[in-house]
């Protein structure tokens, strides 16, 4: 390919707009244009990257025996009223209808679907199964932002299992696993494999292949002692010991006039933040519920949300609160409340001499033990873990790090399969539900996170595997003695199945040069008069700036014995 012919509208200064490295080098770069918020265009140089990340994605997905479909990115709102998610998945799904009426919804994701298709499953002989795809998503996010890692339209490889039972589905997570391993090894993707919440897919077992970047939304909570990974939301920590004092027969009233947040009450009251009951009150599937934590832990909503099996939760508002408890927000507790569902933190388990609202404006109770005070209806792991504290596994203190979620795998269980009426005949003649897994790659997000990994102040660094173009040739000058050894070694290269592009472009080398770096291709040439007359070209590798002199005559032959072996 020349580039005089190429589609690459590069920018000299940064997009104003742009947060995110990824964002700003792929706009800089001429790889995507944004349409609107969570929109974008591809561009040549991107499909180019895209096609190599599919085929990588494609390779391991066919090594461990999957087949590969392409199924509707449009459903018919029944089969999600089927599942029970469509209105789980709330104003994240996008809906519409077509002119009869009926009510349609653009793809999130595939359970559903690849579970009818499973419907024609008739024998366990048939099984196990393992079937994939790359189709195009939908998400109504409410905040896309940072480019290509959090967009309403993207690629996503989604990937289901159907086994007869858990030994069959333990194998194929495993494979997937290993799978995964290698993809992001190949695509030159750092990950971190960590614990994770299944979130509205439901199931067990989830991992979340997180990616180190300054972009990422998510915390991945790391061990360095042990190894333990989790994600924020399904993260665990050993607790510290706190000392119970000021231990009373019963809870006790005092006034705290003006006292509305945890710190109010322990600069102003002495009580320490591990020493007060945080009273939380959340509208969980339309009951009103009290959620408690330590004053000094914060809520973390998912795993409310998985302990209590939730379809949807929001916190409640203040006239909803001040009509069940009688009081607003920093006055308010669980001590003789009986009427709501009350859902505690471990971290509360056993504790005395708490302090904690008292349901009346401007005064709090002290001198309160949980386990005789409080009627907890559920206890369960709801606090956020923060870095410092020690391991659940072997006290080293926690590490936290800012990450992208590049790739999901779980096991899904019985739910789609059970609630789509998928079963095989067993050799008994009882009819089985497969059981299922589910595992995911979004394709562009990779892209993001291989530009946010490798990258410099010049502008991105592609691995071979996925650069858009393994050498540049850039031609200095328009004699025609330069010209015509730019375009044979353009033709010995690409003879030999080498993907290279030739700079022929009428621009000043600086241009060329800057160019170069900003794309990032990874080897490039430098074809001009006075290397010419000493009969030798530049090769300059991109991730390391050196440059060697290669005699001409050698070029394609060196040039290629540095990319095969990659």
């Amino acid at each position: 390919m020349r580039w005089s012919q190429m589609f690459v509208p590069t920018l000299r200064q940064d997009p104003a707009d742009a947060d995110a490295v990824s964002h700003r080098l792929l706009l800089r770069a001429g790889f995507i244009r944004q349409l609107m918020a969570g929109h974008y265009s591809l561009l040549p140089l991107a499909i180019r990257v895209r096609a190599k990340i599919m085929t990588v994605i494609r390779e391991e997905m066919d090594r461990i025996g999957a087949q590969e479909f392409l199924l509707p990115a449009m459903h018919p709102a029944e089969i999600w009223h089927k599942s029970g998610r469509w209105d789980v998945m709330g104003q994240e799904m996008f809906r519409l209808r077509d002119r009869r009426g009926a009510d349609l919804a653009l793809g999130m994701t595939h359970e559903e679907i690849f579970a009818t298709v499973a419907s024609e499953l008739r024998s366990y002989r048939e099984l196990p199964q393992a079937w994939y795809q790359f189709q195009t998503k939908f998400r109504d996010e409410p905040r896309p932002k940072s480019g290509l890692m959090r967009v309403r339209e993207f690629t996503m490889k989604d990937s289901y299992t159907f086994d007869v039972d858990e030994a069959g589905l333990d194998t194929a997570f495993d494979r997937h696993y290993e799978a995964y391993r290698r993809i992001f090894e190949r695509l030159g993707i750092p990950v971190v494999a960590v614990e994770a919440s299944n979130g509205t897919m439901g199931g067990s077992d989830s991992r979340e292949f997180m990616c180190p970047s300054g972009a990422g939304e998510d915390i991945t909570i790391v061990c360095p002692g042990c190894g333990y990974a989790a994600n924020v939301e399904a993260a665990q920590a050993a607790l510290t010991a706190v000392e119970d004092v000021d231990l009373l027969d019963a809870p006790e009233r005092f006034a705290t006039p003006g006292v509305r947040t945890i710190e109010d009450l322990a600069v102003g009251h002495g009580f320490a933040g591990d020493r007060q009951i945080k009273t939380l009150v959340y509208v969980v599937d339309d009951q009103l519920t009290l959620v408690l934590l330590r004053g000094d832990h914060a809520l973390v909503e998912q795993k409310l949300v998985d302990a209590l099996g939730a379809i949807a939760i929001r916190p409640a508002q203040a006239e909803e609160i001040r009509s069940a408890l009688g009081a607003l927000p920093g006055s308010l507790g669980a001590v003789g409340v009986s009427e709501l569902p009350i859902v505690a933190d471990e971290a509360l388990r056993g504790r005395r001499g708490m302090a904690t609202g008292a349901n009346v404006d401007d005064v709090h109770l002290r001198g309160v033990e949980v386990d005789r005070d409080i009627v907890v209806g559920r206890w369960a792991d709801l606090r956020e873990v923060v870095a410092g504290e020690p391991c659940v596994r072997c006290g080293t203190p926690l590490e936290a790090t800012k990450t992208v979620e590049v790739g999901h795998i779980f096991k899904l269980g019985r739910k789609y399969s059970e609630s789509m009426g998928v079963s095989v005949l067993m050799a008994d003649g009882t009819r089985v539900a497969p059981i299922m897994g589910s595992y995911g790659i979004g394709v562009e997000r990779a892209i993001a996170a291989i530009v946010e990994t490798h990258h410099d102040d010049k502008g991105i660094v592609w691995p071979m595997a996925v650069a858009p173009f393994q050498v540049v040739i850039v031609q200095l000058g328009t004699d025609e003695a330069t010209a015509l050894a730019a375009r044979e070694l353009y033709e010995r290269l690409g003879n030999n199945g080498i993907e290279v592009v030739w700079d022929d472009r009428e621009e000043r080398p600086g241009v060329k040069f800057s160019d170069a770096e900003l794309v990032g291709i990874p080897l490039r040439v430098t074809v001009g008069a006075r290397g010419l007359a000493r009969g030798i070209v530049e090769v300059t590798r991109r991730s390391t700036g050196d440059t060697v002199e290669v005699p001409v005559e050698e070029a394609a032959v060196r040039l290629a014995d540095q990319i095969r072996p990659a």
